[in-house]
């Protein structure tokens, strides 16, 4: 998915600077931000209504194909193919193979009337909570987060306005052109540009108390489902894109988070040796490490947060 990368300056913090990245795409709210959403959503209401009588036409066809080439016996109901019992014959000829690609040709409209209805319902959602399921994740987060230090605050979306109604007017408008420049979009009162960028640094730093410093015991190939890890490891493995690190024995990993059999993080690494190149990070099996016996956090706690273990 493309994003675009904003360098902006953020409010009470000087001269810092933030670099937000807004994803490009149909189905999240910054696409819904640009000129063609409206069309992009217009067109999944449209194929399925087009598909669908596609379909219609298809199931017609072969009925009233089929019907004209029906012949019953006592015990026997026979189709012909080769030509209908009509007379004068139909205009255009329908043989086996125009059956077959008509079949085929209505399972093609029906599955893009399913996929793309989906698409639509989908996109609907996006909009009248005006959040994506990574906006929605990160929303998820800042609560646990704010549980599990006990702070006395609360975390507002700034992009749902706590309307439905306000959320479908900012893409629906009667010029037809959504609200927002693409890099400034309405925001709910009390919160302002950056309040969910802000609450991703919170994330970002409260990930680097939590992370866990790990020993490699046993050497790892980086094999998706690796056979000489044991049963449970295989049939574990994470069902993601995320990618596989090679391990070696005697290196450290930074785990970040994980599942039972498997642990997600980063390799600890020499930068004069491998210079030019940034992070190496990925899933690998639990029980190729070991936790290290003297490992504290790496960070201490943001400002203001007490841990509560």
């Amino acid at each position: 998915m493309p994003c675009l990368l904003v360098l902006a300056s953020s409010p009470g913090a000087g001269n810092r600077r933030i670099l937000r990245i807004a994803c490009i795409s149909s189905i999240v709210k910054s696409a819904k931000r640009t000129r063609h959403h409206v069309h992009i959503i217009a067109e999944s209401v449209t194929a399925p209504l087009g598909c669908t009588h596609a379909a219609f036409i298809f199931v017609m066809t072969m009925y009233t194909q089929l019907y004209n080439r029906l012949s019953f016996g006592w015990n026997t109901v026979k189709i012909d193919m080769s030509a209908a019992r009509r007379d004068p014959p139909p205009i255009v000829p329908f043989g086996l193979a125009a059956f077959a690609a008509t079949l085929f040709a209505l399972g093609l409209a029906l599955g893009t009337t399913i996929a793309v209805g989906m698409l639509f319902f989908i996109q609907i959602k996006i909009i009248l909570r005006n959040k994506t399921s990574i906006e929605s994740w990160i929303e998820e987060k800042a609560k646990d987060r704010i549980q599990y230090y006990q702070l006395d605050e609360v975390f507002v979306f700034p992009y749902d306005m706590g309307s439905k109604w306000k959320n479908l007017k900012q893409v629906f408008t009667w010029s037809g052109v959504p609200e927002g420049d693409g890099l400034e979009w309405p925001i709910r009162e009390g919160c302002h540009q950056y309040s969910l960028t802000i609450e991703q640094l919170k994330q970002k730093a409260d990930k680097r108390v939590r992370s866990v410093r790990y020993k490699v015991v046993e050497d790892y190939n980086g094999a998706c489902c690796p056979l000489n890890r044991g049963v449970r490891t295989f049939f574990t493995s994470p069902c993601t894109e995320e990618p596989r690190i090679q391990l070696q024995k005697g290196e450290l990993v930074l785990a970040t988070r994980g599942l039972r059999y498997w642990l997600y993080g980063d390799k600890i690494l020499d930068d004069s040796f491998i210079e030019g190149t940034s992070r190496i990070r990925g899933w690998f099996p639990r029980n190729c490490v070991e936790k290290c016996p003297c490992d504290g956090e790496s960070d201490p706690a943001p400002e203001g947060e007490k841990k509560n273990r």
